[in-house]
């Protein structure tokens, strides 16, 4: 895999581990955000690289 390709943002969905509050940001992030309500750190739940076929 080129180093370019993985430099480029991309989106990501986060979620509180606690109170399962979602949020959308974009990475490479140097950390993850903190949940606004618990204030810990909250999980990555999915890539957002791709659509999504149902």
């Amino acid at each position: 895999m080129d180093h370019t390709e993985r430099s480029k943002k991309e989106p990501i969905e986060v979620i509180c581990p606690k109170c399962r509050y979602t949020e959308i940001t974009y990475l490479p992030r140097a950390d993850l955000p903190l949940c606004p309500t618990c204030k810990i750190p909250m999980l990555i739940n999915e890539l957002l690289d791709e659509g999504k076929s149902y």
